[in-house]
């Protein structure tokens, strides 16, 4: 029976199970993981500059991959920093493991050198974290921690004291993990026939698409034929529905559409598929509402139910649709897609080119290099204005992926979760559209980029400012106070590294610049400058809102901002003044 170390036990066990990488940065209480891996040679650590660009990182290449993945970190700071990214990986439900080395077992409790309580710090962005006090615990703990973030969809943390991990434990032949494969779960008939009477009874009925829709397309758009349904999707929802869906009909929320807002305003039966939708203004006042989620927690966490069900969606639908007949009555459908169409052109004739010397629309760049990419293209969006370009103007087909701070809504996460997504998928085109505020906020993963020789394409927005923040502010009634920026050009800033950096100034250049980024055959860093006064318009003002920005206006005038507003009204009146 042969002696190994605790930290060769684990990077072994991971090895056999086709982990590929781990991503983190090394330090004293994990160096002999780092060591163990080292010599293990079958699993890369790709060694990023903060370990909250591991844990985004590692959710991002799960969330593509369905795969488990894995980030670390070291004791103190280093765990503090794993905590953002996690968070995001557990609101996204994806399958993560996270190594939280610690201090040495000895000295927990006597504060120590970075001392902290990974098992407390954890709890709250994971559905598993123990801590490995014994090395008679391992492999058992790694185990319980894989197939609960398998199980779960969600992030496990392993806590391994420096000192434990250097230990030795006797083994005779290590067990092997087997992977979990996920349940089809299908709801009680009972539950399926009384959803199809809720549908009968229905007048009105509205799907709301979010992303437990996965794989689920052909049965959603089946539904809502048969129904004669308006289908309105969440963020998360666009890149499972939207695509070659005629009842697509566009978002609901902030970011949303006319006509989504108003298919489910008027619906007298709304059908939640597979969405947590968060946004209570949004959701009917007097409808009748029927809830399908694999998740029990999320039924009714919203809004009140006539009906909650426990199931997937495909699962569920598939055996919904023999019950539904084929209905005649288009004229809510109808109604619906003509307030769509009149929206979706409007949207499109914002996405216009201006001359030399002004500044380009954001919609403008976005729909062009939506035109311009593959059409398998993995597209990663920074929280903030390129949340709302990537939602209004980024086409899905079925084949592209969209992969966003959806639920955790970090800044910053653009450029790492490209990291990730380029690791998972080595052949296809990863495109980070990131905010100025988001990429300067982890600029120094720029270099993650050429040291791992990862070839994503970053298009900057360089507006100089913090503008959804600016515009909360404004719909508010406030002065738009500390959102100013004073930057570079990024691209030239890129070339000063050594990547390859592609300045856009001019409407003109657009199109010859961003195919010049995607033939390059490595990482670039693209300077665009995007109009600052640019405004996104909600698919309906509340009193509120139109109280707050009148307030705006007038605070405005007395600051001294004449030619700020002269030049706001010029960037938007014309255009969003047909949309209402």
């Amino acid at each position: 029976m042969a002696k190994k170390r605790i930290s060769d036990v684990l990077i072994e066990v991971l090895a056999d199970t086709g982990i590929e990488r781990i991503y983190g940065i090394t330090g004293d209480s994990l160096n002999s993981v780092n060591d163990s891996l080292r010599r293990n040679g079958k699993i890369a650590f790709e060694h990023v500059r903060h370990e909250e660009t591991a844990a985004f990182a590692a959710g991002a290449e799960a969330g593509l991959t369905g795969k488990l993945t894995v980030c670390a970190g070291s004791s103190g700071p280093g765990n503090l920093h794993l905590i953002n990214g996690l968070f995001d990986c557990h609101r996204n439900r994806v399958p993560v493991l996270a190594i939280a080395s610690h201090i040495p077992q000895s000295e927990v409790g006597l504060s120590y050198f970075q001392e902290t309580h990974p098992e407390n710090l954890f709890k709250e962005c994971s559905c598993f974290c123990e801590l490995v006090s014994s090395p008679k615990q391992m492999p058992e703990i790694l185990f319980r921690a894989m197939n609960a973030a398998v199980g779960n969809q969600d992030v496990a943390v392993i806590v391994l004291p420096g000192d434990i991990a250097v230990m030795e434990m006797e083994v005779d032949e290590l067990s092997v993990w087997h992977h979990p494969k996920l349940p089809h779960i299908i709801p009680q008939r009972s539950d399926i026939e009384e959803m199809a009477a809720h549908l009968e009874s229905g007048k009105r009925i509205t799907l709301f698409c979010g992303a437990g829709c996965e794989g689920a397309h052909d049965e959603v758009v089946e539904l809502a034929k048969r129904l004669q349904s308006p289908v309105v999707h969440a963020f998360r929802g666009k890149e499972w529905v939207e695509w070659d869906n005629p009842y697509d009909v566009g978002m609901t929320g902030l970011l949303g559409y006319t006509s989504g807002y108003r298919a489910i305003e008027q619906c007298d039966t709304l059908v939640m598929l597979g969405t947590d939708f968060p946004y209570r203004p949004f959701y009917p006042e007097n409808a009748k509402v029927v809830q399908i989620d694999r998740d029990s927690g999320a039924l009714g966490r919203r809004v009140p139910l006539t009906q909650g069900i426990i199931g997937n969606v495909k699962d569920t639908l598939k055996e919904l649709l023999p019950l539904i007949s084929q209905r005649d009555d288009t004229e809510f459908i109808d109604t619906i897609r003509k307030a769509y169409k009149k929206f979706r052109s409007d949207l499109d004739s914002y996405a216009v080119a201006e001359p030399d010397g002004v500044a380009i629309h954001p919609q403008y760049f976005v729909n062009r290099l939506n035109t311009l990419a593959a059409e398998d293209a993995i597209f990663t969006f920074d929280v903030g204005t390129p949340v709302i370009w990537t939602a209004r103007h980024l086409k899905t087909n079925g084949k592209r992926r969209i992969l966003g701070s959806f639920n955790h809504g970090s800044m910053a996460n653009a450029m790492m979760h490209a990291i990730g997504a380029q690791n998972a998928c080595p052949n296809r085109q990863v495109i980070s559209l990131s905010g100025d505020g988001g990429f300067t906020m982890m600029m120094g993963e720029m270099l993650t980029l050429k040291q791992l020789n990862l070839p994503v394409k970053v298009f900057v927005f360089n507006n100089e400012e913090l503008s959804f923040i600016a515009m909360e502010m404004k719909a508010s009634g406030y002065l738009d106070y500390a959102t100013d920026f004073v930057n570079p050009d990024f691209g030239k800033l890129a070339e000063a590294a050594g990547i390859k950096g592609i300045s856009i100034e001019n409407s003109s250049e657009v199109d010859e610049k961003i195919k010049e980024a995607l033939n390059h055959n490595g990482p670039v860093i693209i300077n665009v400058r995007v109009d600052k006064q640019e405004l996104a318009m909600p698919p309906k003002i509340a009193y509120q809102q139109a109280k707050g920005f009148s307030k705006y206006l007038i605070n405005a005038i007395l600051d001294g901002r004449g030619t700020e507003l002269k030049e706001m009204a010029k960037t938007n009146w014309m255009k969003y003044k047909s949309l209402y």
